[in-house]
């Protein structure tokens, strides 16, 4: 029973980390998918940032019940702990199955989604408004095409001018216009890897935050069975 006292009361305060751990996710996840929309038409796919942010203002008063049984057992406490754990151990289920086939299914729907963009940008070497959804994407990751710079060679104006958006240039360069002549003044690595590497970051890490929070939420719900086995609910043993 001390034992049991002693690990509740740790995984209590473990609670409120975990809570700014979940809330960091969370957020990250829904300014992933806001800051690109424009590449992802569905509202769904921010769903499991939703998710981690109600598990981490339901670990609050969690990692607080928590503290409280350690100290005084209290049956309404400890039923409250056990349906709080219950709760908490659904949400994070599904946020982690949700971030974890989310990364799978994004990288398709990406290319296709920047391959639309790339095809339909309307541009010349000698006039680039430099103001559209991929500049802001090429200079916001410091990248250039969907695969590499060689993605604006199939757009029918490069053909003719032999140059790129001044968007594919690197920060460093500040005279470069584009020219495909200096390519080293062009970024080497394509956008769509960069956001799915971004994009997987955020998931995988609310896909790993959930599942290390569920492992102790079953810790806590043992602790507290032991803390009930010790002042069972006699009045409630129907239930």
């Amino acid at each position: 029973r001390s034992f049991a006292q002693s690990l509740l009361r740790f995984l209590g305060f473990v609670f409120w980390s975990a809570a700014a751990a979940q809330a960091f996710g969370g957020v990250l996840v829904i300014l992933m998918f806001k800051n690109y929309r424009y590449l992802f038409q569905e509202s769904y796919f921010s769903l499991p940032g939703w998710l981690a942010l109600a598990t981490a203002l339901i670990l609050l008063p969690t990692g607080v019940l928590a503290i409280s049984i350690s100290v005084k057992c209290s049956r309404k406490q400890q039923g409250t702990l056990m349906y709080l754990l219950l709760l908490l151990l659904c949400l994070e289920m599904s946020s982690a199955a949700l971030a974890r086939s989310y990364c799978i299914r994004t990288a398709s729907h990406l290319e296709s989604a920047m391959g639309y963009l790339v095809h339909r940008h309307n541009w010349t070497c000698s006039q680039d408004p430099g103001n559209s959804a991929v500049d802001v994407m090429q200079r916001k990751l410091q990248c250039c095409g969907v695969h590499n710079y060689t993605d604006w060679l199939k757009v029918s104006s490069s053909y003719w001018y032999h140059c790129v958006p001044e968007s594919c240039c690197k920060e460093k360069h500040s005279h470069c216009q584009g020219d495909l002549s200096h390519v080293e003044q062009l970024s080497e690595e394509g956008c769509l890897k960069k956001l799915e590497d971004q994009l997987c970051f955020a998931m995988l890490y609310v896909f790993w935050c959930c599942s290390v929070l569920s492992i102790l939420e079953l810790l806590a719900g043992v602790s507290n069975g032991i803390l009930m086995r010790h002042q069972p609910f006699h009045d409630l043993r129907i239930l």
